[in-house]
């Protein structure tokens, strides 16, 4: 089977090894006589995988000890409303910061739980820069700061995470967790879909302070309750078996190709590799990103035309370059570089970019 070059945004690209390992064990797991996800959650063989689960992220994201692993249901939208629910209380207030579609969203649920205050919004700019820090005036006493690591639409990054002053700071790191360090010293709980840098769709890889955990909201539906996930090792109810396992998986690939270290280089050099082809092509195509805000997940560009966006998209999926068409939201082109793309993939895009160029310039 020839596989092709898959630059969705997401569910995205996995590391082909992940894929065949669950391949070769997917009908029998550890000689069980039966596959991880029809067995019990509370079996000795799956708890075995969930906890290796757990102590691998720790390990890669050198998470303290104070804070806690979740594995969750919902994607990281539940976590849109489910995070407001839990820390914005009556006569408080939580921050948000607006860089595009993703932080938009869980700002708007937000604001059905309580009172928010939008201290930036990229509008004006049409969602292409991350603020400076002398550009954030945090409420005093805010329940906790809300920010998106990356936006996957718009294609900008935070490079580092804002001085929140002591205030809880909230990540939605969905399309760039485990890219990169984590600074815990300024972060109190990421959050993140695992359709992207992870697993399949399906679940909520959370980490989060046990300060956060202690304050949260109990007088909530259960399955809300971050204490009861805590308490339970996120075994509170049956967990997404087959995404966390996948998401073991996963971490082992990443771990035995230099951990964070080892992604970071891995990141920078197909980033490197693909900005550097906008940056040099006098023009034909178009970066809408500022160079300081650019994301190394998500690359945006254009062309001079809707039609030739359209030839170029067409022409790509005939040469196995799927997934580069832009958000519906805002068109254009996008690749989506996470941690399973290949250099050798981006190379391709760059070559078939080159050459079309040529063709069409």
């Amino acid at each position: 089977m020839a596989r092709i070059h898959n630059f969705a945004a997401g569910p995205s690209t996995l590391p082909l090894p992940v894929l065949e390992e669950a391949s070769r064990n997917l009908l029998d797991y550890a000689d069980s006589g039966m596959s991880l996800i029809e067995m019990s959650h509370r079996s000795k063989i799956y708890d075995s995988v969930h906890s290796e689960t757990i102590s691998l992220a720790r390990e890669l994201l050198n998470v303290p000890d104070d804070f806690d692993i979740l594995l969750l249901q919902g994607g990281a939208t539940l976590q849109f409303g489910m995070v407001p629910m839990a820390f914005l209380r009556e006569n408080t207030v939580a921050d948000y910061i607006l860089t595009g579609s993703w932080s938009k969203k869980a700002r708007e649920d937000a604001e059905k739980i309580g009172s928010v205050s939008v201290i930036w919004d990229g509008a004006d700019s049409h969602y292409t820069r991350i603020p400076s820090d002398d550009e954030l005036q945090f409420s005093p006493g805010a329940a906790y700061a809300h920010i998106c690591s990356n936006e996957t639409i718009g294609g900008i990054q935070w490079q580092t995470f804002p001085d929140t002053e002591g205030i809880p700071l909230i990540v939605d790191a969905s399309s760039d967790v485990m890219s990169r360090p984590i600074p815990w010293d300024r972060v109190s709980m990421i959050y993140a879909g695992s359709q992207k840098n992870l697993a399949p769709s399906g679940m909520a890889f959370i980490i989060m302070s046990r300060s956060l955990i202690d304050g949260a909201a109990r007088d909530l539906p259960a399955y809300l309750r971050y204490d009861l996930h805590a308490d339970k090792n996120s075994l509170y109810n049956t967990p997404p078996s087959f995404v966390v396992w996948m998401t073991k998986l996963t971490l082992q690939w990443i771990k035995a190709n230099g951990g964070m270290s080892g992604m970071e280089k891995r990141r920078d050099e197909k980033a490197d590799m693909l900005y550097g082809m906008l940056d040099d092509c006098g023009g034909f195509y178009i970066s809408p990103v500022d160079r300081n805000s650019r994301s190394k997940m998500n690359v945006v560009w254009r062309l001079q035309s809707e039609d030739l966006e359209k030839k170029f998209l067409d022409e790509a999926e005939r040469e196995g370059l799927s997934g580069l068409k832009g958000h519906r939201s805002v068109g254009g082109c996008r690749a989506s570089i996470y941690n399973a793309m290949s250099l050798e993939g981006v190379r391709a895009l760059t070559e078939f970019m080159k050459d079309f160029m040529e063709k069409n310039g």
